[in-house]
């Protein structure tokens, strides 16, 4: 009987979550799709529900594993997620206790500033990377232990474990066997002390600091590791799970940014900027995060990462809020029929502004409307908002001393002819989209395939990858009036 030679690939995003099978060339076998409900109960609060997560996760991997010939094909399991996301749930029944707070939540954007004010920042940057924002995993953790009628005694008592959601479907997936999380999830918790191998692992004064028992944080392991056997009653087969990775370290990998000085940047309901810095610890002056960017048994990367909040985000708002396009896909049309943008910005702060500012405060504004304004010009100016905000990033990362020469990209919005052919122009750097698109899933599939002994690091860095090269044609004089236009519109929405 022939080995299985597949790999199946849990994609669990924020809006959606998928399951792709791989073959042993990476290519696409088969995939099923599934959304998630997002709740927005008070303003800047955005949750989900982890039963609905896992329950919507395991329906596609089930139609992905169907269509791709019955589990007896697949090899194994590899995980990558939406970051940050937080839960918390009962050991005893692994029923989440409370919402899973999203990534996007301000909710605890008091906490950080107190924290802010009373002097932890430097500290909390020094130990992890990150920087106090409501971002991150930390101050969700409190939120719920405080706000969960006898959460804190029983997380105490470790009747409760906490998780990112690779390792909510982790313990899932083994039936509660394994808790475990990977590094570069464990790195964007606040609670983990950056590095690589025994230089990094959970932080004692971190968890003192956010005042986290040590008894929910699960065991961290490399990104290609064993995470233990699915349960055999939920696919048909026991499988191994062979890899986890946060959906933008993932993303890193698929894009086979393996050597120091690549980077790549995915274009989802955010947008992030993530850049190899080899071996040595990052250590932004400029606002930006120190994060794990991967760990193999032979070694890892570090690396440098710029978020933009709000990026799909913006479409999403046009069409389903606004009404004024009818699909994603009419965007470039509409964008292309403008001569300019009008003078028209939005700064799509809807959820705060991430990097380089940081702002949990801030809001979203349209800037330079007149009478001549029209619906066309707001589509524009949803669509030019991803790539301005990529220059501010692209200009921190420089001042960091990370020189990023060009920009390979991912993610929905990538699909869009006129946004990629003006971010190279705003950018003024050659922006390469690959044809296949999945990279937070093809990356998780590589990581996968090395844990198995398929290949390595170096095969994967050195593979060919078709695609298209976007390079900058717009003159000098317009990219500067336009980023002063933009700059314009960025300090009245921090003002």
């Amino acid at each position: 009987m022939a080995k299985p030679d597949k790999l199946l690939v849990i994609d669990e995003g924020t809006t959606s979550t998928r399951a792709i099978v791989f073959d042993r060339a990476f290519a696409q076998v088969s995939l099923a799709q599934q959304d998630v409900s997002l709740a927005y109960p008070e303003d800047g609060w955005v949750q989900q529900d982890g039963e609905e997560i896992w329950e919507r996760t395991l329906a596609v991997c089930r139609e992905a594993v169907e269509a791709a010939g019955g589990v007896s094909e697949i090899a194994g399991i590899g995980i990558t997620n939406q970051r940050e996301t937080t839960l918390v749930w009962h050991r005893a029944t692994g029923k989440p206790i409370a919402p899973a707070i999203v990534w996007q939540d301000r909710r605890t954007a008091r906490v950080c500033e107190k924290l802010k004010s009373d002097g932890h920042e430097p500290a909390v940057q020094k130990e992890t990377g990150l920087l106090l924002d409501p971002y991150f995993s930390a101050t969700k953790i409190g939120w719920i232990l405080g706000s969960v009628d006898g959460a804190r005694a029983r997380a105490e008592a470790g009747e409760l474990a906490f998780g990112t959601v690779e390792s909510f479907l982790i313990w899932k997936l083994t039936g509660g066997r394994v808790h475990a999380t990977d590094v570069t999830n464990a790195s964007r918790t606040l609670l983990y002390r950056l590095g690589l191998g025994e230089d990094g692992g959970w932080s004692d004064a971190m968890s003192e600091l956010f005042n986290v028992p040590a008894s929910l944080l699960p065991e961290v392991r490399p990104n290609a590791a064993d995470f233990g056997m699915s349960d055999e009653s939920l696919l048909g087969a026991a499988l191994p799970i062979l890899s986890a990775a946060g959906d933008q370290q993932s993303a890193l990998v698929g894009q086979g940014c393996l050597a120091p000085g690549m980077a790549k940047i995915t274009y989802g309901t955010g947008a992030f900027l993530v850049a190899n810095t080899g071996a040595e610890r990052p250590d932004s002056q400029h606002r930006l995060l120190g994060t794990v960017g991967y760990e193999l048994p032979g070694g890892g990367a570090m690396a440098l990462e710029g978020s933009i909040f709000n990026a799909g985000t913006v479409v999403k708002w046009l069409r389903d809020d606004l009404g004024i396009v009818a699909s994603a896909e009419d965007t470039e049309s509409i964008a292309s029929g403008l001569k300019g943008n009008g003078g028209v910005y939005i700064v799509p702060a809807f959820t705060g502004l991430g990097a380089p500012h940081w702002n949990a405060d801030a809001r979203g504004t349209i800037s330079g409307i007149t009478r001549a304004t029209t619906a066309a010009h707001l589509v524009r100016a949803g669509l030019e908002s991803a790539a301005y905000q990529t220059r501010d990033l692209l200009d921190a990362f420089a001042a960091d001393g990370a020189e990023i020469r060009e920009l390979r990209v991912d993610g929905g919005m990538v699909a869009n002819d006129w946004l990629m052919q003006f971010l190279a122009d705003i950018c003024d750097r050659p922006v390469l989209r690959p044809d296949y698109r999945e990279m937070t899933a093809l990356g998780a599939a590589a990581l996968a395939a090395m844990q198995l002994g398929w290949l390595d690091a170096k095969d994967w860095t050195e593979r060919k990858v078709q695609g298209v090269r976007f390079t900058p044609r717009m003159a000098a004089k317009e990219r500067v009036a336009l980023l002063k236009g933009w700059q314009d519109a960025m300090r009245k929405t921090l003002a």
